[in-house]
């Protein structure tokens, strides 16, 4: 009879893959590896990959922030863990999360995404309550939450301005 356990090689190669997976969605596809202004980068990215979300409903728009901010907060965490830092630099899937809950079931459009963009960086920047105090949740729940908590203020800031200028 054929032994069917795993060799240790192929456990070894699944292990390096799960960590470059990892690595790759918390640096938001190396975004978060710009030399300058790297959270700033991982919006752009954030509203890029947002674009054919757009197409979908708002529900799987809220069903896609869910699954990346669960990801992203094991990604981001075994970053963190592998730098010895509580909130890396590199780490910018929470700014992609953010940039996608700012946005999330409002028309899409240019000036939306640009003013969507806009609010997110000053929200994520200014960090209003308790989007600060997010900050500290343990592990990679912190690292995305508070970016979430400055998505929704975008978000809430961003439907008064479509309500008040709806050529937006």
């Amino acid at each position: 009879m054929q032994d069917l356990t795993p060799s240790v090689g192929i456990i070894r190669s699944m292990s390096r893959l799960l960590a470059a997976g990892a690595r790759l969605l918390a640096t938001g596809f190396g975004s978060g590896y710009a030399p300058v202004a790297p959270g700033t980068a991982g919006s752009a990215v954030g509203l890029l990959l947002f674009w054919p979300l757009a197409l979908l409903s708002g529900p799987w728009q809220i069903v896609a922030c869910a699954v990346v901010f669960v990801l992203g907060a094991y990604a981001s965490a075994r970053l963190a863990r592998e730098l010895g830092r509580k909130d890396p630099g590199l780490a910018v899937v929470d700014e992609i999360v953010g940039m996608w809950v700012t946005l999330v079931g409002l028309p899409f459009g240019p000036v939306t995404a640009l003013l969507g963009f806009v609010l997110f960086r000053v929200m994520d920047v200014v960090k209003p309550w308790p989007a600060r105090a997010l900050e500290g949740l343990p592990d990679g729940w912190g690292i995305m939450a508070d970016d979430v908590a400055a998505g929704v203020y975008a978000h809430l800031t961003l439907r008064v301005v479509l309500l008040v200028w709806p050529a937006a």
